[in-house]
């Protein structure tokens, strides 16, 4: 029974991490911009918003649990360059476990306890 809430609180947890980045990245975007990889070829502010809402928009999905598998394999490889670009620090160990989270929701899926799980059945 307690096994139908794991992906509900994996869901809850992730998305609304993202979220909540999303809107802190969209509030103060230069805070992050530094963080930008150099081989991103377009402005390191507009970089930060272009993720920012894409984290939000994925969050959405995520949280309500429709299309997890593909939103949250979208969001772990969209933390790839990122992570790979940052080396060893606070921010990279962080988005390390956000894309570990993601790739765990990608394989089990949104749950019994998701709009995915109305399409299955």
């Amino acid at each position: 029974m307690l096994k139908d809430y794991s992906s509900l609180v994996l869901r809850l947890g992730l998305g609304l991490t993202l979220f909540w980045f999303g809107i802190t990245s969209i509030l103060e975007p230069e805070a992050w911009s530094s963080l930008v990889p150099s081989f991103i070829p377009i402005q390191p502010t507009i970089a930060v918003i272009m993720m920012a809402i894409f984290q939000m928009v994925v969050s959405i999905f995520i949280i309500l649990g429709l299309f997890t598998r593909l939103t949250a394999l979208l969001m772990a490889l969209s933390l790839i360059p990122i992570i790979l670009s940052l080396g060893y620090n606070d921010v990279a160990v962080r988005d390390f476990a956000i894309f570990m989270a993601a790739i765990s929701l990608a394989i089990s899926g949104g749950g019994k306890l998701s709009i995915d799980s109305k399409f299955r059945d």
